[in-house]
């Protein structure tokens, strides 16, 4: 199991991390397995989308900004409830088949890991799972 840091640079933000689990994958010499991402906070997610156009993260953030607003009468003190939302919705983990030692993923399809209440320094865990 593996610790990676990760520090975001604005509140909310889709960050491209195809690269770095592809890279711990590599490096454990495992052909055949499953990776897990897990993602160790409440403010944070974790998703699966395309990475070929940089649009589509600036889509997907537009609309959730204008479907879950920043400000909206929520009750939890911290004011940070759009955040909370944002991240119950993608999700915490993501688990991604690893078949001749490399990720299985769409050809379109990037990892992503989701800011929402930033700019924050934040952890992502990763661990493999061998099938051989």
């Amino acid at each position: 199991m593996d610790y990676i840091s990760i520090k975001t640079e604005a509140r909310d933000v889709l960050i491209d991390i195809t690269d770095i689990v592809s890279q711990f994958v590599s490096d454990t010499d495992i052909q055949n397995g499953v990776v897990y991402c897990f993602i160790p906070h409440t403010t944070a997610a974790i998703t699966i989308n395309e990475n070929a156009d940089p649009d589509v993260k600036r889509d997907l953030l537009y609309k959730l900004k204008k479907e879950i607003p920043q400000q909206d009468g929520y009750h939890h003190a911290e004011g940070n409830s759009d955040s909370h939302l944002k991240a119950s919705l993608f999700g915490f983990s993501e688990q991604i088949l690893i078949e001749n030692g490399r990720l299985v993923l769409g050809q379109w399809q990037g990892i992503y890991f989701c800011e929402f209440d930033g700019p924050r320094d934040r952890k992502l865990i990763l661990k493999v799972q061998s099938f051989d």
